[in-house]
């Protein structure tokens, strides 16, 4: 099947999927109605751009026939003027289509669990992963995401030592994933008297939420504590153990969670941020196997690669990925990630098309 003929397939599959959206049963069906408006919106920049790309070579022949015709010398100029234009226009879709036209990751639909970690540097290490959970739980309100805090571990000074959160959502962990890595800050601290610019750093893990049917655990390999929740909670927190720290045995992976007043529910939220973790663990091991067949331009399996700094008094951010340096420092850690995102997805499209 050559290019155009794939793209003309996409394009009736969506309008296909149009017709089926109006079909007032299928509206009445969420779930048929949920699958099909995600298949949608995947397909939606793939048709725009073919789209777009139609336009521009029926153009292309239009302009090439005025130039053959014409007999005005000023005519004719402006007609090859345009069609130079239009040519590097189609030039420029076909590319961006065929990054398009690379499957996607089955697993980007997902919803995650996001954990953040003040790594080195004291007090500013905590704070920073402060500015990080805040910068997070902004892009998702921009993404009209939801962002539900699961697990909050606080440092003086008004940092965290720890965070947990699920963000859910559509195509969540397509986006985020590229997050995962060690995050490191460049800026003078507010107790450092001489203004000297200190380097701190925090680490981010993005994994998708696994369902109950993807991760089997036996609960015989897992010991289950309770105790009384610390932070914010009222009175309530210091009169009852609801929050809840299970332990996986056979690898010793530690989760907890006291987010809510019931036992019985923070005991359900950790038992999901278990799971995660543990298919986790083996999604890193399948991805280890695959990198050594080849590099990825965006690493997601080494979690000890510095992936991005922060320079505040630059009011610049460099992803170390792709050699990529904004100077937005401010917008971003107010939440605006999607144009550091959209260029991560762009270059891992990039090299998985050069990887074939």
């Amino acid at each position: 099947m050559n290019f155009l003929d794939k793209l003309q397939e996409v394009k009736e599959r969506f309008e296909q999927i149009n017709e089926q959206l109006s079909d007032p049963a299928i509206m009445s069906d969420q779930v048929k109605l949920i699958k099909l408006s995600k298949e949608r919106s995947n397909l939606l920049d793939i048709v725009s751009a073919y789209d777009e790309y139609v336009d521009v070579v029926k153009n292309i022949k239009g302009n090439q026939e005025v130039i053959d015709a014409a007999e005005e010398k000023e005519l004719t100029e402006l007609a090859e003027l345009e069609l130079e234009e239009l040519k590097a226009r189609r030039n420029e879709l076909e590319e961006k289509i065929k990054l398009l036209l690379i499957p996607k990751d089955p697993q980007d639909d997902q919803d995650v669990i996001l954990e953040i970690r003040a790594g080195t540097g004291g007090d500013e290490a905590g704070l920073f992963a402060g500015d990080l959970l805040r910068m997070y739980t902004r892009f998702a309100e921009l993404k009209g995401w939801s962002a539900e805090l699961m697990d909050l571990n606080e440092a003086t000074m008004g940092g965290i030592k720890e965070a947990v959160m699920a963000v859910r959502g559509d195509g969540i962990y397509g986006m985020l994933k590229y997050e995962s890595g060690v995050h490191r800050v460049q800026r003078v601290p507010a107790t450092e008297a001489s203004g000297r610019v200190h380097t701190s750093a925090a680490s981010v893990v993005v994994m998708p939420e696994v369902d109950d049917v993807e991760v089997e655990i036996d609960m015989n390999d897992v010991r289950v504590d309770t105790y009384r929740a610390s932070g914010a909670g009222g009175q309530h927190v210091n009169k009852t153990d609801s929050a809840i720290r299970m332990t996986h045995i056979p690898t010793g992976i530690v989760v907890q969670c006291q987010d809510e007043r019931s036992q019985i529910k923070n005991r359900q939220k950790a038992l999901k941020v278990l799971k995660t973790r543990l298919y986790d663990a083996k999604l890193r091991e399948q991805e280890s196997e695959i990198s050594e067949q080849r590099k990825s331009i965006v690493k997601s399996g080494d979690r000890s690669d510095k992936i991005r700094t922060y320079n505040y008094p630059q009011n610049r951010v460099t992803d170390h990925r792709i050699g990529l340096t904004l100077y937005n420092l401010t917008n971003i850690m107010d939440g605006n990630l999607q144009e550091l995102i959209e260029k991560l997805q762009m270059a891992d499209r990039t090299e998985k098309l050069k990887n074939g």
